[in-house]
């Protein structure tokens, strides 16, 4: 098969690569769409050290399977799936639990860190164990269904907090995720949805999917803007997407007195932590990683279009242009694009 392989640090392959064959419980996938993900990006360039050469990459994708271990009753040649990109052992207390996403045992497709290599879908084809599979909605596009763990991973910081009608909340990074973490807390019911970035295009693009009222960082006073919008008191909840102490600080200090925030963005691995304004604000921190079976969900919130994936979509493009794709998307302009898909 033709696979996109990382050969060494910020550098591509498309090579032919032996097939793989499902194991007694896996099926054997044809990737139709593969997106290309943030952590893909500083995976690539060696910076995160979890994509390891060689090494397929890619984790969210869709596609159709064609081949099914000797195992497996449950599902057929043909069928439109997508997957978690989460591979949960099942057995753990976490996974017995409902938490797949904390699994002792866990393995997401395409990383490669020293503890082992899970060979992603930026190829043709690539097996997978029933246990993540989840059946397309009639009529969803591949591409549109590539979108699902973006989606899920905003759904599920949403559902880590109690929404109520009465909120305001924060999203501090109008970026993808946290575009889709406005259009989560339009359909969970919050009253008043704030956007917070840089950007004026991605702002604008904010208030078309929900937000009620748009900030930017630069020419603004946040706080004290969030502060006037909600009679002085501050959000209730404040959702940080992107991962760094200024944009952690700001998140923060948005709060009311006894708010929650959502730390959604992991951009650095240490941030400075303010710590006496959470101590005596009393506020609730809630940490969230990947999602935890919200796919389903997901995927129905994304064929009914109550979570519009369509303009997040920047460039649909065949992966023999993925290494391209990848030294645009690192570009210092990289940020102009949302979402690139790849089709096998």
């Amino acid at each position: 098969m033709k696979a996109l392989l990382l050969t060494a640090p910020s550098k591509l392959e498309l090579v032919d690569f032996p097939d793989p064959s499902p194991a007694q419980d896996e099926v054997l996938l044809r990737v139709r769409a593969c997106g290309i993900c943030g952590s893909d990006i500083h995976g690539w360039d060696g910076s995160t050290g979890r994509r390891r050469p060689p090494l397929i990459m890619g984790h969210e994708a869709a596609g159709e399977i064609v081949a099914v271990g000797p195992e497996v009753a449950k599902w057929k040649a043909g069928e439109r799936v997508t997957f978690d990109s989460t591979i949960s052992c099942g057995q753990c207390g976490y996974c017995r639990s409902g938490h797949i996403n904390l699994c002792d045992n866990r393995r997401v497709l395409g990383v490669a860190p020293a503890e082992y290599r899970q060979h992603g879908a930026f190829a043709e084809y690539v097996v997978l164990p029933t246990r993540i599979l989840y059946r397309l909605p009639e009529g969803l596009t591949f591409a549109h269904a590539a979108m699902v763990e973006p989606v899920s991973i905003a759904i599920h910081a949403v559902q880590r907090v109690k929404v109520a009608p009465t909120d305001t909340a924060v999203v501090v990074g109008s970026g993808m995720i946290g575009l889709f973490v406005v259009q989560a807390l339009r359909w969970a019911g919050a009253k008043r949805i704030i956007a917070v970035d840089l950007e004026p295009k991605r702002l604008a693009l904010a208030r078309e999917l929900g937000a009620t009222d748009t900030l930017q960082s630069d020419v603004c006073d946040v706080p004290a803007e969030v502060a006037r919008l909600t009679g002085g008191q501050g959000a209730d909840l404040a959702f940080e997407v992107v991962g760094v102490s200024p944009t952690l600080q700001l998140a923060l200090a948005c709060l009311r007195r006894g708010g929650s925030a959502v730390l959604v963005g992991n951009l650095a691995p240490k941030t400075d932590f303010p710590l006496q304004a959470v101590v005596t604000r009393e506020l609730t921190l809630y940490g969230t990683c990947s999602s935890a079976g919200e796919y389903p969900l997901c995927l129905d919130l994304i064929a009914r279009g109550v979570i519009r994936v369509e303009l997040m979509i920047s460039q649909i493009a065949p992966l023999a242009e993925g290494a391209e794709w990848f030294s645009r998307l690192s570009a210092k302009d990289g940020s102009k694009y949302m979402k690139v898909i790849l089709q096998p």
